[in-house]
């Protein structure tokens, strides 16, 4: 069974909506038809979100939201919910990368990341299970990552949550389906946003946001749990995940750099 293009009224919330693959979202779904909760923490005077509301006042709500602020989510949670009368779709989109060497570890960096690559899903998935349980093509999509599939040097900080997010999703995903919500997970590689700025490497399958927020959007409309984008970097980490760990490694050990 195919799920229906989110258009035709379907109220979506993104949390992670005011950059990159966020904002591509919230447009291309605002051009669909669609009713949408644009979420992050300074939504709601974040200046291009605001122009495409006052083009959408309709369609387009927006709602300052810290998943960082664990306190603040139930709230938040009904708020969302109240714009609209509900919620059809929840697309979890938060994302934080800061790359270290073990001699510049920065603990308070790493406490971000994994509260916003994988705390604040489990907080607001606790918030919102009442609120979809039972409810008719309800779905769930998180934003994970191809950084997932295996730990590269110096982003051990983004890939480990990512790959607690991973799990997640696999280890709820049966009992989702049982009260009607279907959780789909989509791992794609680089993006050309603020966050892949930072790296200092050829990144290959280099994607627009544009482009990667259009694939994310499609994945709402196919019946699999797995999205995975482009092919040749998704099928190198993923040989990588099933190679014997000591082949891995000695792969990994090569992109050590020496300063």
């Amino acid at each position: 069974m195919t799920q229906s293009t989110p258009s035709s009224e379907q109220r979506i919330w993104i949390v992670g909506a005011s950059e990159g693959i966020g904002l591509a979202m919230v447009t291309q779904l605002l051009q669909q038809g669609a009713y949408v909760v644009a979420s992050a923490r300074k939504a709601e005077t974040h200046p291009e979100l605001l122009k495409l509301k006052a083009h959408q006042p309709k369609q387009l709500q927006l709602l300052n939201c810290d998943v960082t602020l664990t306190d603040t989510l139930p709230e938040k949670t009904e708020q969302a919910c109240a714009f609209y009368d509900g919620l059809d779709i929840w697309l979890y989109n938060v994302g934080s990368y800061h790359p270290m060497h073990l001699s510049e570890w920065d603990l308070k960096q790493f406490d971000f990341m994994t509260q916003t690559n994988y705390s604040g899903a489990v907080h607001l998935m606790h918030a919102l299970l009442p609120k979809f349980k039972n409810q008719p093509n309800a779905q769930w999509l998180w934003n994970v990552s191809l950084a997932s599939d295996f730990g590269l040097p110096y982003g051990g900080g983004y890939s480990a949550p990512k790959a607690a997010l991973m799990n997640l999703a696999e280890s709820v995903q049966p009992e989702l389906a049982e009260v009607g919500i279907q959780l789909k997970v989509v791992n794609h590689g680089f993006v050309k946003t603020r966050l892949t700025a930072k790296n200092d490497f050829a990144m290959l399958g280099l994607m627009e946001p544009e482009a990667a927020a259009e694939k994310i959007i499609q994945a709402l409309s196919k019946n699999q749990f797995e999205t995975r984008f482009p092919f040749n970097l998704a099928a190198i980490l993923g040989t990588m995940k099933r190679l014997p760990k000591s082949w891995a490694l000695a792969l990994t050990k090569r992109m050590l750099t020496h300063e």
